[in-house]
Parts: structure tokens; C-alpha cells; sequence
């Protein structure tokens, strides 16, 4: 009787937590995401001199504050799933760890509170709020496009880097010192951000041919902008052809319920028991009577 009603608490925490389809859980994630935009705004706030010097006691209380809160619920996290070690290693456990730990190390290591930055990362939990996963698809749809042209754009940097290297080459041997080219890796730096056009301007070239080439980098730097645009536009179009779009009828919705089992998410509306390891996703309602 007593694991029942232990299990009974972790499983309603769990959808608390982890699920936004209810209430409860919906408005746990709401918090969550304002006091995550509370301590970034924090953050940067601090870094402003004359701000940190009028707010500094109410800026460092604050983030105190959230950091507890975010270590708590990191805390109820491992407890409320069966198996702690996937969760803290996942792609959102770590995200969670290391939005709490950069104050901690602060006590020790000076200006490390800064990277509480990385809480935005956070933010990614909207999509289980607005009620968007489904249009999660289509970002699986480009991860699928760069995975299946990573062959072509490896051979199109390879190819873009000995360039570089042959422009900067020639560029050192016509412009040389007196026009600030000083060594062949400072001219191939010029030579890369020539070709990207950023064009910073700290180095020149100051004779007729070297500008000559200058111009031909520059010409060649906007074709070769459009490339890996190409390669990966060609492949996400070709993926988008493969399976129903979000606006397909035989398109299946998935909801927020995240299993406590393996942490398995993109449950369909009518499953019962998670599609990876069978785990009963419909537990006690948490606004149930006991």
C-alpha cells in the first residue's frame, strides 16, 4: 500500500514536470519559462556597470533564488523518472545541470555566473506550451537534410579551404610585408575573409595585380555563398516529399506526455502504453479523489 502511494506522488510530479497537457503542467512550464527569461535578463543586466553598481544585492538575490528553484526541480526530475542516469545524460538532463551549476561555481571561480546564460536553451520547452510539437517534423526535416549533404558540403569547405590557402599564397608573394601581408597565414586569413565577403578591412592590397585579385576572390565569394545553400535546399526539398506534412489527413498528432519508463516523448493522442518500452502512460488523474 505504502509504494503504491509513493509511486502515486512521483507519477502526478511527473506530469507536473514533465507533461504539459494539464493544468497543473501547463502552468508549471509558464513559471518555468518566466523565471528563466528573469534570470537572463538578470544576467545581462549585471553586466552593465552602471546598473550592476545601483542593483548589484537585488540582481545576485534574484538569481539566487531561480537557482534554487532550478535545482529543486532538477532534483524532482531524477526522482519522478525510473530510470535517473537517461534523463541526466539526455539532451535536456544536461541542459538542466548546466543551467544550475554556473552560480554554484560562481563561489569559487569569479565571473563563471555568467554562463547562466545557457538557461535559454530552456526556452526550447515552448514548443510542448503552444501546443507546436507536431511542427517539430519539420525541423527533423532540415537535421535530415544537413545529415544526408554533410558528404557535399565537407568536399565544398575542403575545396574552399585550398583556395584560401592558394590565394593567400599568391597575395604574399605579390603584396609581401610592405603592404601588412607579413607571413602566408595571415594572408590566407586575409584570403578567407575576402572570399566570405566579410572584409574587415585591416589589411589591404596596395598594388594593381593584387587588387586584381582581390576583386576575383570577391566575384568567386558570392557564388560560393549560394552553394551549401543549394546542396541543402536540393535535400530538404527532397525530404519534404517523404511522408504526410503536418497538413496531411493522415497526419497522426502527438502530445506532451512524456513516459516515466525512458523518457520517450511524441505519444499519439489515443496511446495507453509508450511506443518504446510499453510503460502504462495513463496513470491516476491528478485532481482525482483518492
Amino acid at each position: 500500500m505504502e509504494t503504491k502511494e509513493k509511486n502515486n506522488w512521483r507519477e502526478k510530479l511527473h506530469m507536473i514536470i514533465a507533461e504539459a497537457d494539464t493544468p497543473l503542467g501547463k502552468l508549471f512550464d509558464v513559471i518555468l519559462l518566466i523565471l528563466i527569461l528573469l534570470s537572463v535578463t538578470f544576467v545581462m543586466l549585471e553586466s552593465v556597470s552602471s546598473i550592476d553598481v545601483k542593483y548589484h544585492e537585488v540582481l545576485y538575490i534574484g538569481e539566487w533564488i531561480i537557482t534554487i528553484f532550478f535545482s529543486i526541480e532538477y532534483i524532482a526530475r531524477i526522482i519522478t523518472v525510473k530510470k535517473p542516469l537517461k534523463y541526466i545524460f539526455s539532451f535536456y538532463g544536461i541542459i538542466d545541470l548546466l543551467s544550475t551549476i554556473p552560480l554554484y561555481l560562481s563561489l569559487l571561480f569569479a565571473g563563471s555566473s555568467y554562463l547562466l546564460t545557457v538557461r535559454a536553451l530552456r526556452l526550447l520547452r515552448i514548443f510542448r506550451i503552444l501546443k507546436i510539437t507536431r511542427y517539430i517534423g519539420e525541423s527533423n526535416k532540415l537535421k535530415r537534410a544537413l545529415l544526408h549533404s554533410r558528404a557535399k558540403i565537407f568536399v565544398f569547405l575542403f575545396a574552399v579551404l585550398i583556395i584560401s590557402i592558394i590565394a593567400g599564397t599568391l597575395i604574399y608573394m605579390i603584396e609581401g610585408e610592405e603592404s601588412g601581408f607579413t607571413s602566408i597565414p595571415r594572408s590566407v586569413y586575409w584570403a578567407i575573409v575576402t572570399l566570405t565577403t566579410v572584409g574587415y578591412g585591416t589589411i589591404s592590397p596596395a598594388t594593381p595585380i593584387g587588387q586584381a585579385i582581390a576583386a576575383v576572390i570577391m566575384i568567386m565569394g558570392y557564388g560560393i555563398i549560394a552553394v551549401p545553400t543549394g546542396i541543402v535546399s536540393a535535400e530538404y526539398t527532397r525530404n519534404s516529399n517523404r511522408g504526410p506534412s503536418v497538413d496531411d489527413p493522415n497526419y497522426v498528432h502527438v502530445n506532451s506526455q512524456c513516459c516515466r519508463g525512458c523518457g520517450a516523448i511524441k505519444h499519439r493522442d489515443d496511446a495507453k502504453f509508450c511506443h518504446k518500452c510499453g510503460t502504462d502512460l495513463h496513470v491516476e488523474d491528478i485532481n482525482s479523489s483518492k
